[in-house]
């Protein structure tokens, strides 16, 4: 594994989304197919099993880190079956989406490069892949929430509509791997803060305030999520513009929507690698979050965030 202090500059971030947060043997090969890769550096790897999901974080120079990516996808691939996947994530595929993030000094050619050539390689798996946000083809799918609605059950149906062909592969879902959503965005904070009730009605309504789309905060994603291994639920967050809306500005909306539901909070958390910009002069402690060494990214020039998210 390459080490952080000698790793040259121009390196790509990738941050793909597996589905599967139970197995945790089957979840250590999938990150050991990635760390065999030499020159790639896995920086986070963390899962959930009530999500059903997990999620790594490894950068490298560009052809490394295709090559590490289709190296994970082959092992998904081999092990994961969404015929037999429950979880409370919204998903399309086994292997769900794949950004790519680009680091100093590399080039967004290169970065689309490796989002074009993984996207290859999985259409000739007959896995359907749809391209989003930097590197979508089509206006109508630079939003991951779009392209994954409908979520595995339905994505049949969605793929026999003319609108909604896939950039490569098949025009219908693979039996077991679904489709996978492949992209380049900037980069985003992905938070959540969890509920002190099993009822995910509070979670949901807040959720639903909050979040962009709803007339909420601006570049705030949001979910409301059961955990019932937890006996909580959870207010499921991507910051796709941190420097718009801050981590802060987040927990403090999701505290008063606590309040005026009359649940209490009971922590939060930090999933992948944090930009180190969007938690400057953040105390975590305040937010009862955990945050490793290893969540902390230096990311030179990304001020303004990224422009997607997983949520």
């Amino acid at each position: 594994m390459a080490s952080r202090t000698t790793l040259s500059p121009g390196w790509l971030l990738c941050e793909p989304n597996v589905s599967e947060g139970r197995d945790p043997l089957r979840m250590a090969r999938f990150a050991a197919a990635v760390e065999e890769v030499r020159g790639v550096e896995l920086l986070h790897k963390s899962a959930d099993p009530d999500h059903h999901r997990m999620v790594l974080a490894y950068r490298g120079s560009p052809p490394v880190v295709a090559q590490a990516t289709t190296a994970l996808a082959a092992a998904v691939y081999a092990e994961v079956d969404l015929r037999r996947h429950r979880g409370r994530h919204p998903r399309i595929g086994a292997l769900d989406v794949v950004p790519f993030v680009r680091g100093p000094g590399c080039p967004e050619a290169d970065a689309l490069g490796a989002s074009r050539s993984f996207g290859a390689w999985a259409a000739a798996r007959s896995v359907p892949v749809f391209f989003y946000e930097r590197a979508a083809t089509n206006p109508d799918r630079t939003s991951l929430p779009a392209i994954r609605s409908g979520q595995f059950e339905g994505l049949a149906e969605k793929l026999s509509h003319p609108q909604w062909r896939p950039d490569l592969g098949p025009s219908a879902p693979h039996r077991s791997l679904g489709a996978v959503v492949v992209g380049v965005r900037g980069p985003l904070v992905r938070f959540n803060v969890n509920l002190d009730t099993e009822d995910p009605g509070p979670a949901r309504r807040i959720a639903a305030a909050i979040r962009e789309s709803g007339g909420g905060l601006r570049h705030v994603r949001a979910l409301g999520i059961p955990l019932r291994r937890q006996a909580l639920t959870q207010v499921s967050m991507n910051l796709t513009r941190y420097a718009v809306t801050g981590i802060d500005a987040a927990y403090e909306r999701v505290a008063e929507g606590a309040r005026a539901e009359g649940v209490r909070l009971a922590g939060s958390e930090f999933i992948g690698p944090v930009p180190a910009e969007a938690i400057r002069g953040l105390d975590p402690a305040r937010l009862d979050a955990d945050l490793a060494p290893d969540q902390i990214l230096e990311l030179p020039g990304t001020r303004d965030g990224g422009e997607g998210g997983e949520a």
